[in-house]
């Protein structure tokens, strides 16, 4: 029998030169939940990408002078880029789509004259409100104090010659759709969707645009480009196959699939996409899942606003793991969350190093110093004292599955430390390091109070996999639990490790966090961050104190460059002969050839120290030393000749 097909697929992500912890948090939930489907024994592909097209890629491209396919290709395959980041944040990604990809753009054409040829797509004229930030169209009375109701943002006046799709015409399936099924959740969106979109009534939807470029071309008509949420919307069956000859995977049943969606764009899921589906004669999502935001201060995290949050600076502090099961456990999923430095050391100390590493620690090396790390056979079980953990553990993975078919990850993690708690009490009850002082009396029972938490431990090792997928393996190392007991299946079952299971203690899982010297290291970080991306790094200032006396000792003076050449054998040297203004040309060698063509430096006027003794290099004498101004650059020596106006004449002294 086949295994059963699960597709489920992240919004694709407008690149921006600024990620930040919020484009983490959809796809670590979407990973989770695939890595979840895959326990299950299921049939898993996992899409994300990047929506590559638009007016504001276009403008940032101009304003770094680049085009828009190096600006987006520099973004997303460049260092600390999109796939670098998901694969910093072990994202199981199966496909990864670029909506750039020749294929894609193949589908979109297809895709867009198939709308057109069903009657669904007309002429016209578009006037109205434009958000470039959030590339959406608004009616006025859509406006929220006249600014984009999504960002906040100025909208503009658009009037072009552009394509339409008939929304409209859909709006009661649509209707129906929301509130009759279980296609859109959290409840409150569909609630969002009818007030705000459906009653008021659907309008006909611009589809193509006529005043910039960068975009899929209307192949039958070229003046135009498909308007960017038609493109980047249809990623989810193109990267399928569908109309194109790159996959064949949407004719073998994998679609429809699973969206997971942040709020904000809930309206072009939930609304737009169906819409579009049913003029094409396909099926509609299965699922369609909004979740909220992580607010910083209140407040969307937003690189207009300066208030992002770098997920590489939170990995590299405090692990990638760490980072995962923090976003999943703190943050109901669905609902809006208030993110902040304190809470994520909070939830580590408390549930990672306090309760879950505590667990693991303790019980291996009590393993480790009372039985040489090998349980031995003979066990005293105590009905009165073990069942309630038993029956909690065997009552578990019902809990959490039930959770997670339910998009509540926050809930199944909550059931997971339910039992890790407890195994932690039953330490204290059962006082293991009171039963070693009898080793011939209490030996049977020491070791079955170990085996249980062993079991117990394991059973949540199996279903914190797909949350924290490293540091489990490293915590089935340690209590010597195999593949084959790492199983969906074995997680409801009891007993499933070795009767002489041998455990190995190691190095702790989750160390606790010292808060002042984290918060410290995590401002300096980001303060080291913010000078990388500025791309200048200074060199410090000298600490120690120059008289005024030996400074003026040092003769700078006004030179004028005669010429000058590349001294040969050398990568780094050119010779100048320059105008210093006592009548006798001046030679100074200057190691900066990697950063100035010779002949473009003739005539420049600069300065220089003439009073240093000569000293050989390359076999040339060099009088004296030009002055030059040095930084870093994405980790690289850039120098800088200072140069002054050429007005000042050959000698005058610097003072």
């Amino acid at each position: 029998m086949d295994k059963k097909k699960f597709y489920i697929t992240t919004p694709i992500y407008y690149p921006s030169d600024k990620l930040h912890i919020g484009h983490t948090y959809c796809t670590v939930a979407t990973d989770v939940l695939a890595r979840y489907h895959r326990l299950l024994g299921e049939d898993v592909m996992f899409l994300t990408g990047t929506d590559e097209h638009g007016q504001k890629i276009e403008d940032k491209a101009r304003e770094a002078g680049v085009t828009p396919k190096e600006f987006v290709d520099r973004i997303v395959e460049g260092p600390r880029g999109v796939r670098d980041l998901w694969k910093l944040m072990n994202i199981s990604n199966d496909r990864f789509i670029r909506t750039t990809d020749d294929y894609h753009v193949k589908s979109i054409q297809y895709i867009f004259r198939r709308l057109h040829d069903n009657g669904d797509i007309y002429k016209g004229t578009y006037k109205g409100k434009y958000c470039k930030p959030c590339e959406s169209f608004w009616t006025e009375s859509q406006l929220k104090d006249g600014k984009c109701p999504d960002c906040g943002r100025e909208v503009q006046d658009a009037e072009e010659e552009a394509y339409f799709f008939r929304l409209s015409k859909y709006a009661d399936k649509i209707r129906d759709l929301l509130e009759n099924t279980d296609f859109l959740e959290p409840r409150s969106r569909v609630n969002e969707m009818i007030r705000n979109f459906i009653d008021p009534g659907l309008e006909d939807l611009c589809v193509s645009r006529t005043s910039f470029s960068w975009g899929v071309p209307v192949d039958f008509d070229p003046g135009h480009v498909v308007y960017v949420w038609v493109d980047a919307l249809s990623n989810y069956i193109t990267a399928l196959g569908y109309g194109n000859g790159r996959y064949d995977d949407y004719e073998k049943g994998w679609w429809p699939g699973v969206n997971i969606v942040g709020k904000e764009i809930v309206r072009f899921h939930s609304i737009i996409w169906p819409a579009m589906l049913m003029s094409l004669g396909e099926p509609v999502p299965k699922k369609c899942f909004g979740h909220g935001w992580l607010l910083l201060d209140g407040g969307k995290m937003s690189k207009s606003k300066g208030n992002v949050v770098d997920p590489y600076i939170l990995a590299e502090q405090f692990g990638v793991d760490a980072l995962r099961f923090f976003l999943m456990r703190t943050f109901p999923f669905g609902s809006d969350g208030n993110f902040s430095n304190e809470l994520l050391i909070q939830t580590i100390n408390t549930d990672l190093a306090n309760d879950l590493g505590n667990l693991v620690s303790r019980t291996t090396a009590m393993a480790g110093k009372y039985f040489g790390g090998t349980l031995p056979a003979a066990r005293r079980y105590e009905k009165e004292r073990d069942d309630e953990l038993v029956k909690l553990v065997l009552g578990l993975r019902d809990k959490y599955e039930d959770a997670m078919e339910h998009y509540a990850p926050h809930k199944a993690l909550e059931e997971v430390f339910k039992v890790v708690q407890r195994a932690n009490k039953y330490i204290d009850e059962n006082t293991p390091w009171t039963l070693a002082k009898d080793m011939e009396q209490n030996g049977p029972r020491l070791a079955s109070v170990l085996y249980h938490l062993l079991e117990a431990t394991r059973v949540c090792g199996i279903l914190l996999t797909p949350f924290m997928p490293v540091s489990m393996d490293r915590l089935f190392a340690q209590i010597g639990a195999d593949a084959s007991v790492q199983t969906w299946l074995s997680a409801s079952m009891w007993a499933a490790l070795p009767a002489d299971v041998h455990v190995a203690k190691g190095e702790n899982l989750f160390p606790r966090v010292d808060t002042d010297k984290a918060l410290q290291e995590l401002e300096a970080a980001v303060e080291a961050a913010k000078q990388a991306e500025s791309g200048v790094e200074l060199e410090p200032q000298l600490a120690e104190a120059v008289d005024f006396d030996t400074f003026c000792k040092s003769d700078f003076r006004v030179v004028k460059v005669k010429s000058c050449e590349a001294v040969k054998k050398s990568e780094k040297l050119l010779k100048f002969i320059l105008d210093d203004g006592t009548g006798t040309d001046r030679q100074i060698l200057s190691g900066i050839r990697k950063w100035y063509e010779p002949e473009a430096l003739v005539g420049k006027t600069l300065v220089a120290i003439v009073n240093l003794p000569p000293r050989k290099m390359m076999g040339l004498e060099s009088c004296g030393m030009l002055i030059s101004a040095v930084h870093k650059e994405k980790g690289e020596e850039v120098l800088h000749l200072l140069m002054v106006d050429d007005a000042i004449p050959a000698g005058a002294k610097l003072c």
